[in-house]
């Protein structure tokens, strides 16, 4: 498999290790992190791969995923997202049936299953879907490394940062400075809130790695990238660098989320995410069939 990747090795004691990889067609970048000190792994963002014409899935970046772990010696013990994604499926669920590792997400996906579930008056338990429901202020071990988990709302009300040693995934929140940041208009939503969990993530030593769930380019660059530091963002971030105020940022956001349209994923993907990626149970035919809400947005 041709997969595009990039790695932000450790920088020493306390530093993991971080190989990104990359889905062109969500822009999507997905993350193996580990410690180099006892080889221990996360997956954080892995892509179950999703063709709306034909409602077919395939799982080819979370099997090269598990290859690269083998290729390198590593033990994975942690399947993480960082909330239910609207623009791509989720692996988590495959994963774990392929490894015996737990998957988690942060415990606010509670809430995002319920708002979910009157959108497509269907029921989600998160509870039974994933391991661990993880709390604002929650630490993991990933081998002799702490990772910490940080609720970043504003994105969704539930989404979390991870953050290891002098390394944070700081999901759809921040994207590369040269872009700015993400959308806050799904339901659930808030550019308010975002601008909290933004200013939350500057306050990250400078020196901080930050690694971005999306990139797409732009008109001058054509090679994604997803790796910054918080010195970078603070200085040269093109919607809250160089000290925007919070009126001026919502303001922003919001204008600019009126224009934006719908991931054409999305519909597919809440139903299928709340599941932790795992398909709607088959009926009397074997087959999985998906619901899709009609005329609500």
């Amino acid at each position: 498999m041709n997969m595009l990747t990039r790695e932000s090795p450790s920088r020493g004691t306390g530093s993991p290790h971080v190989l990104g990889f990359y889905d062109k067609p969500t822009g999507s970048a997905q993350y193996l992190v580990w410690d180099p000190a006892t080889k221990q792994a996360a997956l954080i963002d892995v892509v179950q791969e999703f063709d709306p014409a034909s409602a077919s899935t395939r799982f080819d970046a979370a099997a090269w995923a598990l290859e690269e772990i083998a290729r390198r010696g590593l033990t994975l013990v942690w399947i993480l997202d960082t909330h239910p994604h609207a623009d791509h499926l989720m692996a988590s669920d495959w994963l774990k049936q392929q490894t015996g590792v737990p998957n988690a997400i942060g415990e606010k996906v509670r809430e995002i299953a319920k708002l979910w579930s009157a959108i497509y008056h269907a029921p989600f338990d998160p509870d039974t879907a994933f391991d661990r429901l993880l709390a604002d202020g929650e630490t993991l071990r990933l081998g002799e490394l702490d990772l910490r988990v940080t609720l970043h709302p504003g994105h969704t009300l539930g989404s979390v940062s991870y953050v290891i040693g002098d390394a944070a995934f700081v999901h759809d929140t921040f994207m590369q400075p040269d872009v700015g940041t993400s959308r806050a208009d799904f339901p659930g939503g808030s550019a308010d809130q975002l601008y909290d969990s933004l200013q939350s993530i500057l306050s990250l030593p400078p020196e901080t790695r930050l690694f971005v769930g999306h990139d797409y380019g732009t008109s001058s660059r054509d090679v994604p990238e997803w790796e910054s530091t918080v010195a970078q963002q603070r200085a040269q971030n093109a919607h809250i660098g160089g000290n925007v105020g919070r009126e001026e940022y919502v303001h922003l956001r919001e204008t600019r989320d009126a224009t934006l349209p719908l991931p054409d994923r999305m519909l597919y993907a809440l139903q299928i995410n709340l599941r932790a990626g795992r398909l709607p149970d088959p009926e009397a035919d074997g087959r999985s069939y998906l619901k899709i809400p009609a005329n609500h947005f």
